[in-house]
This record gives C-alpha cells, sequence and structure tokens, in this order.
C-alpha cells in the first residue's frame, strides 16, 4: 500500500523536475540566443517626445537585464498616431524577440470602433508591461487667460494639436467635444508632443491633451498651464489639487460607462509589445527583463533627472484592461464609436 500511495508523489516529483529543467534550458537557450544580437525598439512617434524621452532611458539599461546581454537600439517610426510602428511588427519586423514596439494605445480605440477600417486586435499581441501609470490631461496655455473647465466651455473655439485620429489625446478631446459639447478644434499633422508644445508655446496652439509625465517641468514649476480636466481618478502629486477629474462632470451613468472605455487605454500608460509569433519563454524573459530594468537604481536616477516618472505597468494588468475594452457590449461601443468619429 505504502509502494501504490509513492506513485503519484513521484510522478509529481518527476513533473516538477521536468518543468525546472524546461524553464532552466529555455532561459539557456535564450542566453545563447541574445548574446552578440541587436534588440530594436521602435518608438511611434518622433525624436524628442515623451515616447522617445522614455524609451531611450531604458535602452541604456535594459540590456543589463536581459541574458546574453544583447544591445538596445531605439528606431522612431512616426506615423499614424504610431499605428505604423504596429504595422512595422505584425509586417517586416523579424518574430523573434528581437523586435519591441512602444506604441500610442489610444489605437486599441480605433480598433474597436472601426475594426473593419482598422483591422488589428490588440488582443492578439503579447504584452511586456509599460513604464509608467499615465494620467492623460487637457491643459490651457497660460497667455490664453482661461484657468478652469468652465472657462473654457465659454470660448467660441478652443485650439488643441495632436499627431493624428487613433491617438489617446485624441480620444481625450472628442470625448469633450462629443459628450460635453466642448468648443474643441483639433489640429492634426504634429508629429509627436514636442511639436505640439512648440506649438502651444509660439501661440499656434492655445493648448493640447497630453500624458501629465510630458508636461516640462518648467510649465509645471512656473504655471504656464491651466489644468482644465484629467482622464483618470489618479492624482499626481505635483498636479494642481483643483484639475477635476472627467467622470466627475458627467451627469449620467451612461456617460461615465462610455468615459470608462475611452479613458481605459490611457491607463496602459506607455506599452511595449512583441509580434504574436515570438516564442512565449522569449516573451517571459523580455518581460522579467522590462521588470527588473524599471527597479534599477541607475534607470531610476537617471528618470528622476528627466523628470519621467516610472512605475511598472505590469503585463498582467495590460492583459486585463485589453479583454475588458474588447469584451465590452454592443451597445456600449455603439456609443463609444458615435463619441471617437
Amino acid at each position: 500500500m505504502k509502494s501504490a500511495r509513492s506513485f503519484p508523489m513521484l510522478a509529481i516529483a518527476f513533473a516538477a523536475s521536468s518543468l525546472v529543467s524546461s524553464t532552466s534550458s529555455a532561459r539557456a537557450q535564450d542566453d545563447g540566443f541574445y548574446r552578440g544580437k541587436t534588440v530594436t525598439l521602435v518608438v511611434g512617434y518622433s525624436a524628442g517626445g515623451g515616447y522617445d524621452q522614455y524609451a531611450r532611458v531604458l535602452a541604456r539599461h535594459l540590456g543589463r537585464q536581459i541574458p546574453g546581454n544583447p544591445t538596445i537600439v531605439v528606431q522612431n517610426m512616426p506615423g499614424a498616431a504610431s499605428f505604423t510602428a504596429v504595422r512595422y511588427l505584425s509586417a517586416m519586423a523579424p518574430k523573434d524577440g528581437t523586435a519591441i514596439t512602444m506604441f500610442d494605445p489610444g489605437l486599441i480605440l480605433e480598433s474597436l470602433s472601426a475594426p473593419d477600417r482598422f483591422n488589428v486586435k490588440f488582443s492578439d499581441y503579447q504584452w511586456l508591461g509599460g513604464m509608467s501609470r499615465e494620467v492623460t490631461l487637457c491643459y490651457a496655455w497660460h497667455a490664453t487667460g482661461i484657468k478652469t473647465f468652465a472657462d473654457m466651455m465659454k470660448r467660441k473655439e478652443f485650439l488643441i494639436g495632436l499627431t493624428a485620429k487613433g491617438s489617446a489625446v485624441y480620444a481625450n478631446g472628442a470625448a469633450l467635444r462629443r459628450i460635453f459639447n466642448a468648443p474643441i478644434r483639433q489640429i492634426a499633422g504634429y508629429p509627436g508632443s514636442n511639436e505640439q508644445r512648440l506649438a502651444v508655446e509660439r501661440g499656434e496652439l492655445e493648448g493640447a491633451c497630453a500624458s501629465w509625465s510630458a508636461i516640462p517641468q518648467d510649465w509645471i514649476v512656473n504655471r504656464k498651464i491651466a489644468v482644465l480636466v484629467r482622464f483618470g481618478p489618479q492624482h499626481p502629486s505635483d498636479m494642481p489639487a483643483d484639475a477635476p477629474y472627467v467622470n466627475d462632470l458627467a451627469m449620467t451613468q451612461e456617460q461615465r460607462d462610455v468615459l470608462d472605455i475611452l479613458n481605459a487605454p490611457g491607463q496602459l500608460g506607455r506599452p511595449f509589445i512583441v509580434a504574436r509569433e515570438v516564442p512565449r519563454e522569449r516573451v517571459q524573459v523580455l518581460t522579467s527583463a522590462l521588470a527588473e530594468t524599471l527597479k534599477d537604481p541607475a534607470l531610476l536616477a537617471e528618470a528622476r533627472k528627466q523628470s519621467l516618472p516610472i512605475e511598472l505597468f505590469s503585463a498582467e494588468e495590460s492583459e486585463k484592461i485589453i479583454r475588458t475594452i474588447y469584451s465590452a457590449s454592443p451597445a456600449l461601443v455603439r456609443r463609444v464609436k458615435d463619441v471617437y468619429d
């Protein structure tokens, strides 16, 4: 009897041993795979903007956490609100774990609201996580005299910039325009947030919607902008205390439900994805390397110097948000489409 009862335990022990051996073998293979290789970090926006800043800080430290210590290079590939970079990942990039794309998560709404025209589903990609927990906002430049959301609503027209439809900040502006009848006019065609900031300083634009982490520190310290509304429940400590949360401005539960979907991609921060064909064990290596890099004191020190908040948004959290967005009811999707279009 004792001998018979021992068989399951032996089987479990053997399975556990095999799993450890398999994991060790996969890691050993990836040690060999990445050694001497170059990993390209493709950024969907132009140089100098927030996405580019984050990517270049990461590139200087990520290689130390990947077995084999590959070289990490950043390649800017702006176009169509970063969709060009996503398309590259699917069409032309190597599928072996040496190409990673950093993109604007606002594209997820484009894929939800226009699946026939935008035939990409972001649940088909493999997610590594993101470098920060973002809060997007819309602001007015100090020279406009606009200090509050109510001030902006009194204007006949309020000019803000964006790269293209499909960006997270397009969704922000569209939500204000379609849900609250805000007098917002969005001017498309700017390659990235850096060019939009210059346009604001020149007076070409009156404000913008952006990630809080992308706002220059001197703008915050010297109160060069007025935060009109924020698109997340989080409230960064250095954001003005009176910055209203957009859901609190909603008048109905339906409006809040629509805003929840419209706001969800912005929570993903500045996410990283790889092609679905990349071997799963290699994705695990990259996911682990990203998490470890974001705890690296050298990276954190460099990020502080550039006023870039760092906090891991995990792959699991990212995938949960993606599932929530794509599981929205048909009625809610239709309402989101009405707002987004």
